[in-house]
């Protein structure tokens, strides 16, 4: 039995990007089903559900080891255990809804509750440490192409968590009864042409944003941790910036250009580096650009973050990560001994830049783009500009997982979002999470986007997630309610 846990958790996670094996989920959860059903006691349903979380989130972030790897030298002893140790945390997220759910009899209201209670403890992994929603469930309909756009246009209402909900009531659902189906055909028929409807009558604002340059210069993590290479590293960019900056004014018009260097792309500390910023701009021949490099403030705590370079290289703005990587970029302070050698310190929060050619953009860095209803600050912009290093990912799930939370992020603000990652994968999405250009993984090269106007502000982007967490509310309350009654 324990085998048949670890077994059908591990398989349940082929649903997830970039796999996207739908009927996955369904048999994963018929199985959990299965289990609060036929089990005799709390400790052996208990025992059901932490052993299928804990396969199922090890096999979904397996790619951790890639990142241990790149400085195994250090941490050559957390190789096995990263994802299994990651996956240990996050198994109770879904131990707990598969025992709350037999707070009702077996049937149609124990399904609703279970999809309820998964939801509602998929959002509350936002609050472990610095929050880890990496994979949500509801990211499994983010296939590429039409089939993707169409699916996740509701996110733009209900956001990523809502189609948690959806999906896994759908897959619950599904081994109810001929009838249950035959309604769930009828609804995931509305669900499509809503998504169409949407994608081809789309509403746009009456705002211009710029064309963007996006670099990906493949440089390789260990030359990144160790500097090596730094020189040559430089170089790179610098050539990458003025051939992206040629492209984008052949196709610009009368539009502003901008390019747009990864997390890590200058290797230094740009902000005290006025040479080296003069030869950006040269490289750059008059436009704007944004560049990720780390920063040290005068008590000599160090930062993570975006800067942005006018067309002579002097800095017109900064902003700082605010949400740093549990364990990556910064040590929990329950841990007693010392695990990282260099922690990171954390930003003010996020922001909203209004620029000349830049435009109203969000700068973001890395990991901040996985936050659901947190991507954009008071003041909406107009689109958002994610860098990304993912050198520490290989050439795994990992950076198609993360370029999901950002094609996601899109649907849900109704914003253009363009990402550019180190060695991959850099791509951009208009406001309905449509892809307009990407360059694959480990490929040196630049990608021009001429940026559409973003969508009027969303309901999820006015709203939040509270969209999602009343939906699950409500239908936790009524599946209670009738279920007891029933019983």
């Amino acid at each position: 039995m324990i085998l048949a846990d670890l077994v059908v958790g591990a398989l349940t996670a082929l649903a997830l990007p970039p796999v996207y094996c739908l009927p996955a989920l369904a048999l994963g959860l018929l199985y959990l089903y299965r289990c609060a059903q036929d089990a005799t006691t709390t400790r052996q349903l208990a025992l059901h559900g932490f052993l299928f979380g804990l396969a199922f989130h090890t096999a979904a972030l397996s790619w951790l080891t890639n990142a241990i790897l790149t400085r195994v030298h250090e941490f050559w002893w957390a190789v096995p255990i990263a994802a299994p140790g990651c996956a240990l945390i996050l198994a109770p997220f879904i131990m707990v809804p598969v025992l709350l759910c037999r707070l009702v009899p077996a049937g149609l209201m124990r399904m609703v509750l279970l999809a309820a209670l998964w939801t509602l403890a998929d959002m509350g992994r936002v609050y472990i440490f610095t929050g880890f929603p990496w994979n949500p469930t509801g990211s499994i309909v983010e296939i590429p192409g039409v089939i993707g756009d169409i699916l996740i246009q509701p996110a733009s209402v209900v956001g990523v968590d809502g189609l948690t909900f959806l999906v896994v009531l759908i897959g619950l659902l599904v081994w109810h009864s001929n009838r249950t189906r035959a309604v769930l055909a009828g609804l995931v028929i509305v669900w499509g042409l809503g998504g169409w409807y949407r994608l081809s009558h789309p509403i746009l604002m009456p705002v211009s944003n710029p064309v963007v340059a996006l670099l990906q210069g493949n440089v390789q993590e260990k030359d990144i941790l160790t500097r090596n290479g730094a020189l040559d590293a430089f170089r790179l960019y610098l050539r990458l910036t003025s051939e992206g900056v040629a492209k984008a004014r052949d196709i610009a018009a009368d539009r502003p250009v901008v390019y747009l260097w990864p997390e890590s792309g200058f290797p230094g500390l740009l902000d005290e580096e006025e040479g080296a910023r003069r030869i950006i701009a040269q490289a750059a021949d008059g436009a704007w650009g944004m560049i990720g490099s780390d920063r040290r403030d005068a008590e000599n705590r160090f930062y993570n973050s975006i800067m942005a370079l006018d067309e002579s290289g002097r800095i017109q703005a900064i902003y700082d990560k605010a949400t740093l990587v549990p364990f990556g970029e910064y040590q929990p302070r329950f841990i007693p001994f010392n695990l990282l050698p260099d922690q990171l310190t954390p930003g003010k929060g996020l922001a909203t830049w209004s620029l000349p050619v830049l435009g109203a953009v969000a700068p973001m860095v890395c990991y901040e783009i996985i936050f659901s209803g947190h991507a954009v600050s008071s003041k909406r912009p107009y689109w958002i500009a994610n860098i990304t290093n993912d050198a520490w990912f290989g050439n795994s799930a990992g950076p198609r997982q993360h370029l999901a939370t950002a094609r996601m992020r899109a649907v849900e603000e109704g914003l253009p979002v363009v990402q550019a990652a180190n060695m991959g994968i850099t791509a951009a999405f208009d406001g309905s999470g449509h892809l307009l250009g990407r360059l694959p993984w480990g490929k040196p090269d630049s990608l021009v986007v001429a940026l559409p106007p973003p969508h009027p502000p969303t309901i999820f982007s006015s709203c939040g997630r509270t969209v999602p967490l009343s939906l699950c509310a409500l239908a936790a309350i009524l599946a209670l309610l009738f279920g007891r009654r029933r019983k």
